[in-house]
């Protein structure tokens, strides 16, 4: 390897001054007396040489990537020298930054890497700063924009390095030319390419969280440099389609679309939010004051809606307006900042004062801008822990909110609002919540105060939606959490839901919740609308459905007792401790919510009824489709990108079948939520109701031949999951199994036969049209089948096996800097337990029977992510469960066949077919011994070598002979059942080739025990030479 790295740096080094010579030339003799046949003649031999070069660094990346480091920094690092040299010659500075970039890259011992601290000495700093100045001065050339891609990761990965050595064993000190890198650094993140500031973003979160660079005067010195490029780069602009920004020119290079753009805008500034609390820790003061100007500066600058008005009204900003833009960004900063201010200082060194003035600055401005006050509403939250150190100002705060819980842009427009001005009334809803969740302690002495705003709004039933009137709701609950009252608390909650009570308890609701016929009458879907956009006759009464739910979840997953056991027991909240010695609590909404839980079920039963064929024709035509899926959920099903323009813009005007469509999907989740919150929050008193297995196995569960995979699957995550979790094992017999059972019985039958009707599809192959259209619903079904198998295996994980064996086997290190980690060696945990809960489960024949043949079902499926989870964390504790029992051969045979036919359909992927060799090793390791009827099954593998078969299976049987490494097993076990392993199509139909060993081109003769003889030999051998 030595003579090859020789023999290409003499080849680059020669070729390189050839060029130079033949290049520079001209350039040393007067302009004047140069005649021009000079240049033409030196021209080719120029190219050859200069392609010679590039020929050579070209070969040289291909070695830098995999050499022992000794030869790349051998003679001096004459190698890396070299390199630095050739940034500043145009034809061959891209070649060499790119064998730079492989050397700097590379992983390997700390020691071993020492030697590339000699890229921040003067002569490589100088090269590569004077050729990045080059790059960028000639303007925008693709050539050149690449180039500067590499050096930007050339010095990343320089970061990375330094990072890596400094403060190990190696004896490493901070560069003398710490400071230039720094600088340099810091002007690839003023770039006007947004993928340049992107690009530098990890190696400053690197060095700001360094345990001794992050102490250097030097970076600290950086500290506000990057905070200010950050307001510059937080700022929106760049788009492709756009001339508003010079980055908009490097943005049409990388970049295909604004679609594009705008999804790594929004992954950079969330990339950038971190960096910038990082740097935040070290200088949170610089931050602080950096943010209060730039607020103040957008709070007094004039507003500036630009060349687009928006729709909502004329005067008002669009997402692409100037103003809104530099607001966005600015609130994004000052949050980011702010946050981690209060996080890092001493609560005395805090900035009160100014904290307070910025926040009275905010509370002050007024605009009827819905984009803008979106913006001034995430500042006062932001600015809302100074309220902590001066209460006073929290009736002022309270007064903002509300007021933009009300917002309008044009007071009592009949329009429908746009979804700026939605966000703003949702968003100060969610801030006034979030208030009350963080800041309870602080709220509570203007309870009061809080209490009747709410009740005054919720007086008109048009003025807030449903979603709104419950938030503030909500928002109530938290802060009677405060009362720490038993009796007090369920006092007021009973006051709060007496209206929502009263229309739930009515007759006539109880006839609408309890008949799907009537049901669809009652929220309109059996009419036939003229006008489908504005006449809604129903609309009131869906509001009132709605507004009942979201009221009971609301209460159902706020109320709480104090977290204090002491607290608790004074307040009159404790019960006791339960056998297992699990603490005993009352919710104070627990009266009320059970009052309402009758009908509750009843809504979802007839829910579930709505999609029996007869109820779905009795929908009336403008509703035929009601009960389908919404365009955006198939849109995220299927990963299509949401439309990115003007969805703040446009006045939402749903159609009649779009506001159903969302009311029924809204509807059937909300129900399922309030069950799922349910357990965790009435405890005992939810568990003990009775007969609440069998009802809710004939509500929830009533019907789900006909309920489609889109809303199987948020019941299964919403309800199923959280209930089973957060059971006591105290009635894992009264509820969770006679639940649990059925159900399982159930999802394992609904699966079999969807899959098996996509094994049939796929083996057609027929060339339809489907295949071209990602949006086909066949597509799409498919893609739901998948998703609610991985619910329905993440169910069956979370019932039966403990998490701690899946964390120990997740976790797993990789040792040694070399990030090549092997996934065909994770294998599954070996101590992975079942739970109490899965060992319940297993006692029972149909239950256990149900979740066995679905884990080792699922591992034929056409679903690598799923076949990898089950194989890893579910099928070994199962099976481990039931070997003491007296299991059938021919179940043994159907566990193992499963485990083989899974390796046929995943062993193209590496993780999939490590898991599962394995568990097919595991099972025939355990169970061989027992049942010779799985070496009839082994022996049935195409292409299997019988002889070896014998010899596994005799070291396996004969317990006296020394047991081989477990590795060496495994690879044998491995090489026995490769004929089943499925192969990537490429590699399907590939002939084997196989070349014998070459004879060796310089044979070495055996040595004689005839000395005469090889004298002789050598004599008459010398002598031919000789005569030649």
């Amino acid at each position: 390897m030595e003579k090859i790295f020789s023999f290409l740096l003499t080849a680059l080094q020669q070729n390189v001054s050839k060029y130079r010579c033949m290049v520079g030339a001209p350039q040393e003799q007067d302009v004047l007396t140069t005649p021009q046949k000079t240049d033409l003649a030196q021209e080719p031999k120029a190219q050859a040489n200069c392609r010679v070069g590039i020929a050579a660094l070209n070969t040289l990346a291909g070695y830098i990537d995999w050499v022992a480091l000794s030869h790349i920094t051998a003679d001096n690092c004459k190698l890396l020298e070299m390199l630095c040299l050739l940034l500043n010659e145009p034809e061959l500075q891209v070649g060499a930054a790119e064998c730079l970039l492989i050397a700097v890259s590379r992983k390997g011992k700390l020691e071993d890497r020492k030697p590339l601290m000699v890229l921040f000495g003067d002569v490589a700093m100088h090269c590569i700063l004077s050729a990045a100045q080059t790059a960028d001065g000639e303007g925008l050339v693709e050539k050149h924009y690449v180039f500067l891609k590499r050096l930007c990761q050339v010095l990343c990965a320089l970061g990375s390095q330094l990072c890596a050595l400094l403060g190990s064993d190696c004896d490493v000190e901070t560069p003398a030319n710490f400071g230039k890198y720094l600088e340099s650094f810091l002007a690839f993140t003023t770039h006007p390419s947004q993928f340049l500031r992107s690009s530098t973003q990890i190696t400053w979160g690197a060095l700001f969280r360094h345990e001794v660079l992050s102490h250097d005067p030097l970076l600290l010195a950086v500290v506000p440099k990057y905070l200010r490029a950050s307001m510059t780069n937080l700022v929106k602009v760049g788009f492709p389609s756009k001339a508003d920004s010079p980055s908009c020119e490097y943005s049409r290079f990388d970049f295909d679309s604004d679609e594009d753009f705008n999804a790594f805008f929004n992954s950079f500034r969330a990339q950038q939010g971190e960096v910038m609390r990082m740097a935040c820790r070290l200088d949170p003061l610089t931050g602080f004051q950096m943010a209060g100007e730039w607020l103040k500066y957008q709070l007094t600058a004039p507003l500036d809606t630009g060349p687009m008005n928006s729709k909502t009204g004329e005067g008002l900003c669009s997402i692409f307006s100037p103003s809104f833009v530099q607001w966005d960004a600015m609130t994004f900063f000052s949050e980011s900042i702010i946050s981690q201010m209060f996080r890092t200082m001493d609560k005395d060194e805090i900035p009160v004062n100014d904290g307070i003035d910025l926040l009275q600055l905010v509370l002050n401005f007024e605009t009827k801008d819905p984009l803008i006050l979106s913006c001034v509403l995430t500042n006062v939250s932001a600015l809302f822990p100074f309220v902590t150190y001066r209460p006073e100002y929290l009736p002022q705060v309270l007064s903002k909110l509300f007021a933009s819980v009300t917002f309008e842009v044009v007071e009592e427009s009949k329009a429908p609002r746009t979804r700026a001005v939605k966000n703003v009334r949702r968003h100060a809803c969610s801030s006034i919540i979030k208030m009350c969740r963080d800041y309870p302690q602080l709220v509570l002495p203007n309870f009061e105060m809080l209490y009747n705003h709410v009740k005054q709004l919720l007086s008109n039933e048009l003025l807030l939606t449903q979603m709104e009137k419950c938030a503030l709701m909500e928002a109530l609950v938290l802060i009677s959490n405060q009362f720490k009252d038993y009796e007090r608390q369920k006092a007021f909650l009973e006051e709060l839901m007496a209206p929502v009570a009263g229309l739930w308890l009515s007759p006539e609701m109880q006839r609408v919740l309890s008949d799907p016929e009537a049901f669809i009458s009652y929220v309109g879907a059996d009419n036939k609308i003229a006008d489908p956009v504005l006449e809604d006759p129903s609309g009131l009464n869906r509001s009132r459905i709605s507004f009942c739910v979201y009221t009971i979840l609301g209460v159902v997953k706020r109320a709480r007792w104090p977290a204090a056991t002491e607290e608790a027991k004074a307040g009159g909240f404790f019960l006791g401790y339960l056998p297992s010695g699990t603490p005993m609590y009352r919710n104070p909404c627990t009266e009320q919510v059970l009052k309402l839980f009758d009908n509750l079920l009843a809504l979802i039963r007839t829910h579930n009824n709505l999609y029996m064929p007869e109820m779905v024709a009795r929908l009336g035509d403008t509703f035929a489709k009601a009960l389908d899926m919404l365009e955006v959920e198939k849109n995220a099903i299927l990963g299509l990108p949401q439309p990115l323009l003007e969805l703040y813009d446009s006045p939402v005007y749903k159609t009649v079948l779009e506001r159903m469509q969302g009311f029924f999907c809204t509807l059937y989740d909300n129900c399922f939520h309030i069950l799922g919150n349910a357990g965790p929050s009435m405890q005992q008193d939810f568990y003990t109701v009775e007969g609440l297995a069998n009802q809710l196995l004939s509500s929830a569960f009533n019907n789900l031949n006909n309920i489609p995979d889109y809303r199987l699957r948020p019941m299964l995550r919403v309800f199923v999951k959280p209930l089973v979790l957060s059971c006591p094992s105290e009635y894992y017999e009264t509820l969770v199994c006679p639940m649990l059972g059925p159900l399982f019985t159930y999802l394992h039958m609904r699966l079999s036969q969807k899959w098996q009707v996509i094994n049939q599809r796929s083996m057609l192959c027929e060339d339809d049209a489907a295949d071209d259209n990602p949006e086909s619903q066949e597509m799409l079904e498919e893609q739901l089948v998948r998703l609610l198998t991985r619910e329905v295996m993440d169910l069956a994980t979370v019932c039966c096996v403990s998490k701690k064996g899946v964390e120990q086997n997740t976790t797993a290190a990789v040792d040694g800097d070399d990030d090549e980690a092997m996934a065909t060696e994770v294998t599954p945990p070996a101590n992975a337990e079942l739970t109490e809960l899965g060992k319940c489960l297993m006692k029972q024949e149909d239950v256990c029977t149900a979740v066995l043949i679905t884990a080792y079902t699922s591992l034929s499926w056409k679903d690598t992510l799923s076949c990898q989870r089950t194989t890893t964390q579910l099928c070994w504790p199962l099976l481990k469960q039931v070997l003491p029992g007296n299991l059938l051969p021919d179940a043994v045979s159907w566990f193992f066949t499963s485990v083989l036919k899974g390796l046929q359909v995943h062993g193209q992927h590496d993780g999939c077919m490590a898991a599962l060799v394995h568990l097919a090793f595991q099972i025939y390791e355990a169970l061989r011994p027992r049942y010779g009827e799985l070496k009839a099954v082994m022996e049935q593998i195409p292409d299997i070598q019988l002889d070896s078969l014998e010899q596994f299976d005799s070291k396996l049987l004969n317990p006296t002979l020394q047991k081989v490494a477990d590795k060496r097993r495994k690879d044998h076990f491995k090489r026995l059942i490769s004929g089943c392993i499925g192969k990537p199509i490429g590699e399907q139909f590939r002939k084997e080739v196989h070349i014998r060993n070459l004879p060796s081109l310089f044979k070495k003769v055996k040595p004689s025990l005839e000395t005469d003889v090889l004298e002789n030999e050598a004599a008459e051998s010398f002598n031919v030479l000789f005569e030649l």
